[in-house]
């Protein structure tokens, strides 16, 4: 492994606490990963980054830095990153997934905010992560009430820009959301220096289109009777991809397709025949938050698809590539972005019909609904959820955690039950 250790005190982060994080790291990957028997060769990839997590893609970004280019720190599925591409900006993920950060978290919100918000400001505030060191601007967005709270505190000494989502999907909406997306392309070519082009947003479009296309055909393999690959090794290809490079990002994932393929044709499983199949719907797991597809995965059962936004609403849905101006595009990428059906909108009847869809289109005999503790939108929507998923004769189990392994046993207990009824 490489030495970053200069590169993390140049970036003013807390060494000390910073080691106490490593050295946990590596041990809960191993127990949830490396344990797994017969996995696609092409997980390598992903294996590696992980090892260097908080060094190999770091250490790019600074050197991209270097040549002048500016680093876009995001949280949230709803900001294009076609626009910061355009400009020649680099985006990367800022989510926190860990139990360790939320403790710095607390020390400025209140312990009832979800442990996502609590863990990206603690990251921050602690300065145990280098992505929140590294972004020269971070792009919030107004998806809850808790994140608009934490935007105000993480803009206290980093530039921030925050896009207002609108709550509803009417036509007067995508045209406010359009706007949002012009104005926030003036923000990136005034922090960027670089003029925004029909032709380099059309380019960009093209980009990040491809990566989705990518991250489709991984998850049109798990549609397959033999499961091909773990439901914890496609979480982590989603996790590492909201980090990665795009372009770089299609090749890995699309190598892995291939695989996958292959596999499918050649009648290999990661799972015994008849694995019991599980949609898991609700909150985004960030990384490394892989806890509930490890105890569905070692209590019988396949977690085969994820509706998430560390899952389909990630990669479901293409910009349209054939608009060539400006104006044009940018309504092409907001169609494209207020398709995607997060809790925050009302109404919200799209994610209930992707649930259904997904877990007919993966051939799911169970459906998880799990959020995370204090997320009022998806535990106040778990309502209706559940009442289309029995109504469609789709069994459903509704979950509450967090990132704290306390709940680890209760959580298996009741996930153990939910699959033996299913058989």
């Amino acid at each position: 492994m490489t030495d970053y250790v200069k590169m993390w005190e140049n970036l003013g982060m807390d060494l000390k606490n910073h080691d106490a994080l490593c050295q946990v790291l590596p041990t809960a990957f191993g127990d949830v990963y490396l344990s797994q028997q017969n996995r696609p060769q092409a997980m390598a990839f992903w294996d590696f980054v992980v090892s260097e997590i908080h060094g190999i893609r770091p250490s790019e970004l600074i050197e991209a830095q270097k040549k002048g280019q500016k680093v876009f720190g995001t949280f949230c599925v709803y900001v294009p990153d076609e626009i910061v591409i355009a400009a020649n900006g680099i985006v990367t993920g800022l989510c926190g997934g860990s139990q360790f950060w939320v403790p710095g978290g607390e020390k400025v919100l209140p312990k009832s905010t979800c442990p996502l918000i609590k863990a990206s400001v603690g990251a921050r505030l602690d300065r145990t992560c280098p992505f929140f060191r590294i972004a020269d601007m971070y792009v919030g967005e107004t998806t809850c009430d808790g994140k608009k709270k934490a935007w105000e505190i993480l803009g206290q000494d980093v530039p921030m820009h925050i896009m207002d989502l609108p709550q509803m999907k009417r036509s007067k909406d995508i045209r406010k959301w359009t706007e949002e997306i012009a104005d926030f392309a003036k923000v990136v070519e005034e922090f960027t220096g670089n003029k925004i082009s029909a032709e380099s947003l059309g380019q960009a479009i093209k980009t990040i289109n491809n990566k989705r296309r990518a991250l489709a055909r991984m998850y049109e393999a798990r549609k397959a009777e033999n499961i091909p690959i773990s439901g914890k090794d496609a979480l982590l290809v989603m996790q590492i991809a909201f980090f990665d490079d795009p372009v770089r990002c299609a090749k890995t994932v699309n190598d892995l397709a291939d695989e996958l393929e292959k596999r499918i044709a050649d009648g290999v499983s990661v799972f015994p025949k008849g694995t019991k199949r599980i949609l898991l719907t609700g909150t985004p797991l960030a990384i490394p938050n892989w806890k509930l597809h490890h105890i569905i995965e070692t209590s019988g059962a396949a977690v085969v698809c994820e509706e998430m936004c560390t899952g389909t609403r990630y990669f479901e849905n293409l910009v349209d590539e054939s608009k060539n101006t400006l104006e044009e595009q940018f309504e092409a990428i907001s169609q494209r972005y207020m398709k995607t059906n997060c809790a925050c909108f009302t109404p919200n009847a799209g994610r209930i019909d992707d649930i259904i869809r997904l877990a007919k289109e993966y051939k799911a005999d169970g459906v998880i609904d799990a959020s995370l503790k204090f997320c009022c939108l998806y535990d106040t929507e778990k309502y209706k959820v559940n009442a289309a998923l029995k109504e469609a004769g789709i069994p459903v189990l509704s979950l509450e955690t967090d990132y704290a392994d306390a709940d680890a046993e209760q959580l298996k207990t009741r996930i153990e039950a939910f699959i033996e009824m299913l058989g």
